[in-house]
């Protein structure tokens, strides 16, 4: 068992202030910190921190001792590499709108590209590996994101508030096939529409929301105000149209969303821990300067509509950990919650994995005591628990809470 020191991202999305203060840094930070990365992706591997105060990378680690690391029903199932990676993301301002691959998708395309030689770090490559890339975010603070596609009679009644008359040519699409069929053919219009018309358009839908909001109405306010402040940062995109056809779903600390393949969404703002399986392949589709694929996007996408609730995943317990159902093999995602009774006492951790764990300490301070270390946890601070060092025992003086990623059933 090891500290951890995770990778840190700054992209202009980012916070100055949110990583900074959870990991316990000085704030304002120097460029806007985006996400810190807890695992062993080739691209920002963290760093092991040993009593000698050396560092070794996970990456290396793993690699140098697979069996040890992550077990052999681990290795059996994805061979040698860490199945999972751990983000915490801080989002000042919207990201862009996105979805990710299948497997057979992620497989099929990273062939495709290595085919007609589009190298790796190409900012037009759109798939870096092959694997798919379902995800899981718990809020640490609130959370507001667009997810999934709206059921289609909701969003005609949101189209219909906005009484705006150049939109009525779109919304009989919807009408005419109230389904998923009828929602793609929408999307696609959008998102494939001449710049000129999107000139036109995105402004009409503008004004419609700040006619909207001007006359009192209430019911589709926050998503009035999510599609001004996107349009305010991406004048002309048609990602702002398009978020017209997704739910606008508020997250509490500790509420999570689950997104599979083809779920198109984007992070408007918040602090979360993100677990995901360990890809880096992602499909635009606006609100970003950087490349957008409206092909390839079209080809992963799922137009099936969702609701909140399908979108996020229940929550069981077994004893103080509490597990979010979702059903994705690479990964699992639960909170220890030690507090009550708890207290004072070293105990077990609830459902032993033979696999490796990364612990990251949300709130509080816990010791964490394993079969070769003992380590102490304090807010922002993380831990690589190894297949062979497992099972872990905790003890706890005040309330804290720790969330733990395992590989998945």
């Amino acid at each position: 068992m090891h500290l951890m020191r995770g990778a840190i991202r700054t992209y202009a999305w980012g916070s100055r202030t949110a990583i900074a203060e959870f990991t316990g840094r000085e704030v304002p930070t120097n460029h806007p910190e985006a996400e810190l990365w807890l695992g062993a992706h080739p691209a920002d591997p963290a760093f092991l921190e040993t009593g000698t105060g050396e560092v070794s990378s996970l990456l290396d680690v793993v690699r140098n001792d697979p069996d040890g690391q992550l077990g052999a029903t681990v290795r059996s199932r994805f061979g040698d590499s860490l199945p999972f990676l751990v983000k915490v993301l801080a989002a000042d301002e919207p990201l862009s709108l996105q979805a990710h691959p299948s497997s057979s998708q992620a497989v099929e395309g990273f062939a495709r590209e290595e085919r007609l030689g589009v190298p790796l770090n190409s900012p037009v490559r759109n798939y870096r590996d092959r694997s798919h890339k379902p995800e899981l975010l718990v809020a640490l603070e609130s959370f507001d994101a667009l997810a999934g596609f709206r059921p289609v009679t909701r969003t005609i009644e949101l189209l219909q508030a906005f009484a705006v008359s150049e939109l009525d040519p779109y919304m009989q699409l919807l009408v005419g096939q109230p389904d998923a069929d009828g929602l793609r053919a929408l999307f696609t219009t959008w998102i494939t529409a001449p710049q000129p018309d999107l000139d036109v358009l995105v402004p009409a839908v503008l004004d419609g929301a700040i006619n909207y909001l001007r006359s009192g109405a209430t019911e589709f306010e926050s998503e009035a105000k999510a599609v001004l402040e996107l349009g305010e940062r991406y004048p002309g995109d048609a990602g702002v149209l398009a978020a017209m056809l997704l739910n606008l779903l508020h997250l509490e600390p500790g509420q999570a969303l689950y997104m599979p393949a083809g779920n198109l969404h984007s992070y408007l703002r918040g602090v979360g821990v993100e677990v995901m399986a360990n890809s880096d392949n992602v499909l635009r589709g606006g609100l970003t300067p950087k490349h957008v694929d409206v092909a390839e996007l079209l080809r992963v996408l799922d137009f099936t509509p969702a609701t909140a609730d399908t979108l996020q995943p229940a929550v069981d317990q077994d004893g103080f950990e509490l597990t979010y159902r979702a059903p994705a093999g690479e990964f699992s995602v639960s909170v220890l919650v030690l507090d009550g009774e708890e207290l004072g006492h070293e105990v077990d951790a609830p459902s032993p994995h033979d696999g490796p764990q990364i612990l990251l300490c949300a709130q509080g301070s816990a010791i964490v005591r394993a079969k070769t270390d003992t380590l102490t946890l304090e807010r922002g601070a993380a831990a690589w628990v190894s297949a062979d060092d497992g099972p872990i025992r905790l003890v706890a003086e005040t309330p804290t809470r720790l969330f733990r990623a395992t590989v998945g059933i």
